[in-house]
């Protein structure tokens, strides 16, 4: 009979995915050339449709990057102990081979049959690792939305603002935007502020 060994670097791939913040779209892209220059630009009091730059958004708010860095670390958590757990069923595993031939037959059938019954609890662990960090990694970008969402809510309120779009460089909607509808860098400066004096 031959043992599975349990695949540890599959796992560790699938988790430094998932903790990298896939669904926040992870990018440390530069915006482009029409982007750097919205620092400066003013939005006329007119205009009733503006943007934001998402990509702005997921590197420079301050609570984007505090979520980012805590499940980059659980991710790495996860792995670690996942690949501890990998090591030690593979030293049982090479155990059992090197005595095989000088055991029983009784106690080589019962002793096959725990290390399968042990891979399979190591590979039900690691798909419930995987399915829980995915799982908060969910809870937290919802999160991450609402805050933002909420925030715009109250800022168009205030500054008569009828729509706020989301631009990402590469991946957006939005083919062209006159510089002067971007109001990326205040919203930035009130949700930095906002979270600020909520972690006070």
């Amino acid at each position: 009979m031959k043992i599975t060994t349990l695949k540890v670097s599959s796992l560790a791939t699938a988790i430094a995915i998932v903790s990298v913040l896939s669904a926040c779209g992870n990018k440390d892209t530069k915006t482009d050339a029409t982007a750097a220059k919205t620092s400066s630009a003013t939005v006329a009091a007119d205009e009733k449709i503006v943007y934001v730059n998402s990509d702005s958004l997921l590197t420079k708010y301050e609570y984007a990057k505090d979520i980012k860095a805590k499940m980059e670390t659980k991710g790495k958590a996860a792995e670690a102990d996942l690949a501890a757990k990998g090591q030690a069923f593979q030293r049982e595993v090479q155990a059992y081979q090197a005595q095989a031939n000088t055991l029983p037959a009784d106690q080589r059938a019962a002793t096959e049959q725990r290390l399968q019954r042990k891979d399979q609890e190591l590979k039900a662990y690691q798909q419930n690792a995987g399915a829980a960090l995915q799982n908060e990694n969910a809870k937290e970008q919802e999160a991450l939305y609402n805050k933002i969402a909420d925030y715009l809510k109250t800022y168009s309120k205030s500054k008569g603002y009828k729509m706020v779009l989301t631009y990402s460089k590469g991946n957006s909607a939005i083919l062209f935007a006159d510089e002067t509808l971007d109001v990326t860098t205040p919203v930035l400066v009130g949700l930095n502020e906002a979270y600020l004096k909520d972690k006070k």
